[in-house]
C-alpha cells in the first residue's frame, strides 16, 4: 500500500497548487529521489514545465515534459497528463481531479489541495477513494 499525503494549502487556485508542486519536486530531487508530477491538461503541463525554471530565484529542478513517445526518462522530474504512459519513479505528485490510473504503482502520492470550495471537495473523494483501497494517509497543514 501507497503512503498518501495531502498538502493542505492556504491558498486558492491552481497557481498556488503548481507553485507548491514545484518547492515539493525541488525538495524530492535534492534527495536524490525521482518525482513524477501529473496535470489535468497539455496547458498546465506547459505551464508546470516553464514555471519550474521560474518559480523561486536561482532554483533548478532538471525535469522532462513526457510525451506518448518519450515514456522513459533519465530526468529526476518528469511532468505528464492524459493518458501517457509513466514510468513509477519514488514519489506522484497529482494535479488532477481524479487520482490517476497508475497511482498504486507509487510508494508514496502527493495531493494538494487548496482553499478554493471545488478543490476541497474533490480531494475529499479522492481522500476516501485512497482510505477505501487501505492506503496509509497523512495530512500536513502548510
Amino acid at each position: 500500500m501507497a503512503r498518501i499525503d495531502f498538502y493542505i494549502l492556504n491558498q486558492a487556485g491552481q497557481h498556488s497548487r503548481q507553485t507548491f508542486a514545484c518547492r515539493l519536486a525541488e525538495k524530492v530531487y535534492r534527495l536524490d529521489q525521482r518525482v513524477h508530477i501529473h496535470t489535468r491538461s497539455r496547458d498546465d503541463a506547459d505551464r508546470l514545465d516553464e514555471l519550474l525554471w521560474t518559480f523561486r530565484d536561482g532554483s533548478f529542478v532538471p525535469h522532462e515534459r513526457l510525451s506518448h513517445s518519450s515514456a522513459r526518462s533519465e530526468s529526476p522530474v518528469t511532468i505528464g497528463c492524459d493518458d501517457e504512459p509513466v514510468e513509477p519513479c519514488d514519489l506522484l505528485i497529482n494535479l488532477c481531479d481524479e487520482i490517476p490510473p497508475f497511482a498504486e504503482s507509487f510508494p508514496r502520492v502527493a495531493e494538494l489541495v487548496t482553499s478554493d470550495e471545488d478543490c476541497k471537495q474533490m480531494s475529499r473523494r479522492r481522500f476516501a477513494a485512497y482510505r477505501d483501497k487501505g492506503h496509509t494517509l497523512e495530512t500536513h497543514n502548510v
